[in-house]
C-alpha cells in the first residue's frame, strides 16, 4: 500500500525540534524514533554532559 507524500505521520526532533517526516525504513519502530538523524540522535549525549558540569 503505497502512501501519497503529503499523507505520511510526521514529529517532533527531541534535539533540535524540527518536524520530519516518517521514512520506510522506520516501519517497524515509528513509534520509538525520536531523533530526525543520525547526527541528532549522537549529539543528545554531547547536550546532556554539558548540562549535568
Amino acid at each position: 500500500m503505497a502512501r501519497k507524500k503529503e499523507n505520511l505521520p510526521s514529529k517532533t526532533c527531541s534535539t533540535c525540534g524540527r518536524p520530519f517526516q516518517w521514512r520506510k525504513k522506520w516501519k517497524r519502530c515509528w513509534d520509538d524514533v525520536r531523533y530526525c538523524s543520525e547526527a541528532c540522535r549522537a549529539g543528545r549525549d554531547k547536550r546532556d554532559a554539558q548540562k549535568a558540569q
